[in-house]
């Protein structure tokens, strides 16, 4: 299966999960188009001063890798620097946030696989 860049579907999310800001959201491949118990496949872009706000991950598994630009993930306890090439995975019940800390958007690609 070949999904084309256009015809992924694309949603703006304001104030994603309680954060600030607008985040586009660019589905790569849907839910249903796997097998597996896959929620999100996307593409995430965060702009220059926003962020996804805190939120926690019941039964399921988050991995961002961040494609462009830094960021501040809080995991709950500490925050963390993220820039290009780190992989940040979330899960069993655990939380984050992610913040665009620095001066251009900041890009990842978001995965999440459900128990």
């Amino acid at each position: 299966m070949i999904r084309r860049s256009g015809e992924m579907e694309v949603e703006y999310r304001k104030r994603m999960k309680g954060g600030e800001g607008t985040v586009k959201v660019t589905h790569l491949l849907k839910k249903d188009d796997f097998k597996a118990r896959v929620r999100l496949c996307a593409h995430l872009s965060v702009p220059v001063k926003g962020s996804i706000g805190f939120h926690e991950h019941p039964d399921e598994d988050e991995v961002f890798i961040i494609t462009n630009g830094e960021g501040i993930l809080y995991d709950g306890k500490k925050e963390s620097p993220v820039s290009v090439g780190d992989a940040i995975l979330t899960g069993d019940g655990e939380g984050h946030s992610l913040t665009n800390a620095g001066n251009t958007g900041l890009e990842l690609f978001a995965f999440i696989t459900k128990y």
